[in-house]
């Protein structure tokens, strides 16, 4: 999914964009933009990005014995 060719571009991850605040980036190319913003010069960074957070494990379908050899 962080290596995926068709990625939709976003400033909070290009490669011309260093996050300011919470809602705005310094770019090269623009100046100030917004994170969610996009444009023609977007160079992905896959180091930028952040995975989504894992599911949560459902404990009570799980009891001991399911772990035991």
């Amino acid at each position: 999914m962080l290596f995926n060719k068709k990625i939709e571009p976003s400033c909070s991850y290009c490669a011309h964009s260093s996050q300011i605040n919470d809602t705005e980036a310094a770019c090269i190319k623009k100046g100030v933009v917004s994170l969610a913003g996009q444009c023609r010069h977007f160079k992905y960074d896959p180091l930028r990005r952040e995975p989504p957070h894992p599911a949560a494990i459902d404990k009570s379908r799980y009891s001991e014995e399911d772990f035991k050899l």
